[in-house]
């Protein structure tokens, strides 16, 4: 084994930190507290070349792998895992189409994304459906060359932004996993309306939408893989993405990790600092334990895609890890802050609040559960 990063990762990894640093944490409390998309920063992360990084070379993207992208994920979350999540649901759209998609159908979506800034999205979620992915309500008739869509889907990330879409659908109601089918949606297609979803808990500088598609019509060729294959690029795709998820997770943990420790140098009781004593410094051994073995777990998985091994189970147990380690070093650092932990004032509460989310999307904790002792008792 060998940990060492080459020299292009470690550039980009820098630049990563550098781009969280400048452009994201500066202007995260105000985007969180706005509820707004600050589409300046998906501006300049195209710049950089920090956007939508898989898209392949024969499309025109830099092709970066799964380890790659997780090691700018877990700085860009550092800054903002709110913001993050807008580039990492991009991410998220692009990844079926990498799965399921002909060569010719990744540069005829996927190009674009490449000449100017723009974002995917992926549209699996229903009102009614979460986990139980294979029951969608949402239907895909085909009519000569054209699938009509209709339905609606919950909880998008980037919805309604996205310059393409990639809704799933069912082609039979009760056909279950082998009626489903992958299409991919532009953003001015007739028919297709969003609704932004206001008032979450954290991660509001995220677009979430609601997706509504009233006899939205795309043509036969947008269709990723065969018929029935949609559920299996689902599935394909949440095994990938997870990984990233947990690299943000690693991310929020080491920055509330740096805020505890920096507040409890500072912070003064009994006249010397409250890093003085082993409560706060157990607190502060525990989050360090969590993100190095959470990081070495999302690393992992990254390797095994990229080297094109199985890696469900290994991505499941690093979503799952990784957010919930990170839940409990923000938790943990709301308690080392005291008061100001549970105020704005200081940044704890704001990724206690960002983080819950990455314990549901992408898979529910639950599901990873149920991904691992499958693989398990198989």
């Amino acid at each position: 084994m060998d940990f060492t990063l080459s020299d292009e990762q470690r550039q980009l990894q820098q630049l990563a930190r550098d781009f969280a640093r400048k452009e994201i944490m500066p202007i995260a409390a105000e985007y969180d507290q706005k509820e707004e998309l600050p589409w300046q920063v998906v501006q300049k992360a195209f710049e950089v070349g920090l956007l939508n990084p898989s898209i392949p070379e024969h499309a025109g993207g830099l092709g970066l792998g799964m380890f790659d992208e997780c090691l700018i994920g877990e700085e860009l979350a550092y800054g903002c895992m709110g913001i993050y999540t807008v580039l990492m649901a991009s991410e998220l759209g692009i990844a079926p189409i990498l799965i399921g998609g002909t060569e010719e159908q990744q540069q005829r979506f996927l190009t674009p994304l490449t000449e100017k800034a723009g974002l995917a999205a992926f549209a699996l979620s229903e009102p009614n459906n979460g986990s139980d992915a294979a029951a969608m309500g949402t239907t895909a008739v085909l009519d000569g060359d054209e699938w009509v869509i209709n339905g609606t889907k919950m909880w998008i990330s980037n919805g309604g932004l996205a310059e393409i879409t990639v809704v799933f659908a069912t082609t039979d109601k009760g056909g279950g996993h082998r009626a489903t089918v992958a299409l991919v949606v532009p953003k001015d297609a007739p028919g297709f309306t969003w609704n932004k979803i206001k008032h979450k808990m954290g991660q509001r500088a995220s677009l979430t939408s609601e997706l509504v598609f009233e006899n939205v019509r795309v043509p036969r060729d947008n269709q990723l893989g065969g018929l029935g294959d949609g559920f299996k690029i689902a599935m394909k795709t949440l095994d990938k993405t997870r990984i990233p998820v947990a690299a943000g997770s690693v991310g929020i943990a080491r920055r509330a990790l740096d805020e505890s420790v920096k507040y409890a140098k500072e912070r003064e009781a009994f006249g010397k600092p409250i890093s003085s004593f082993q409560a706060i410094q157990f607190k502060l051994a525990e989050m360090a334990i969590g993100i190095e073995t959470g990081r070495l777990m999302y690393q992992k998985a990254a390797w095994l895609v990229d080297q094109g091994q199985p890696h469900g189970f290994e991505s499941a147990i690093a979503k799952a890890y990784c957010s919930e380690m990170a839940f409990d070093a923000a938790n943990e650092g709301i308690q080392v802050h005291g008061g100001y932990g549970y105020v704005g004032e200081y940044p704890v509460e704001k990724l206690l609040r960002d983080v819950k989310l990455n314990q549901i999307y992408e898979g529910t904790n639950e599901i990873q559960r149920v991904v691992i002792s499958r693989t398990l008792l198989k």
